[in-house]
């Protein structure tokens, strides 16, 4: 019996609704602020690589102008012209992260685990690196606590496939925490270079 997996989806299942309760006036209140600061849904959708690379919806707090690409670059600090008043707070704090909640209620991620990226991407990972689809995309990640936008795509995915390898119930944990205080202090927000070669591909700019 997978006593790990099972103890990791009821953690999910328990966390995701705690946070759902306790956060939804928060939430209300941000849906509220984005759309009557810009123009557009407050909620963003996009299609992400789920466990074995399965299609999902994935879902954010809209932190960009309308008429931006939604496969863009990521922003490199807080002055982005693309970002929202109301984007650059939700982006510091990772309140534009909040919807994810119902995308592990569901199934579709898991509180920790590699970021969901895009399925474009795939084809461009060798065999190791697509190990980091066996498992559940996450809501934060190993990648995020060791280093998060300062690190370049290639560290990520090495970062990635290295929690798949040893992931356990304290290694979530340990996770769990460190993303907390992360937040507090605002660390490692703006990717500093996508890429060791800087590549930007398409659809494959943004790694997070």
């Amino acid at each position: 019996m997978d006593y790990y997996g099972n103890f990791k989806r009821g953690l999910d299942i328990f966390i995701a609704l705690t946070a759902m309760v306790i956060l939804s006036p928060v939430s209300v209140a941000i849906g509220i602020t984005i759309r009557l600061s810009s123009k557009g849904p407050a909620i963003f959708k996009q299609e992400r690589a789920g466990k074995n690379g399965k299609p999902f919806v994935f879902y954010k707090f809209r932190t960009m102008k309308l008429n931006v690409d939604p496969f863009g670059p990521s922003p490199k600090s807080g002055q982005d012209q693309r970002l929202t008043k109301i984007g650059k707070f939700l982006r510091e704090y990772s309140l534009d992260e909040l919807p994810q909640l119902f995308n592990v209620l569901k199934g579709d991620m898991s509180i920790v685990g590699p970021r969901p990226l895009y399925l474009s991407q795939i084809p461009e990972w060798n065999e190791r690196q697509k190990k980091r689809l066996l498992v559940k995309p996450g809501l934060t990640g190993l990648a995020q606590i060791e280093g998060r936008a300062e690190l370049t795509r290639e560290e990520k995915l090495e970062i990635d496939v290295k929690y798949v390898e040893t992931a356990s119930f304290l290694a979530d944990i340990r996770i769990i925490l460190a993303t907390i205080v992360q937040i507090f202090y605002r660390k490692n927000i703006y990717e500093k270079r996508y890429s060791q070669t800087e590549q930007t591909r398409g659809q494959s700019k943004r790694g997070t």
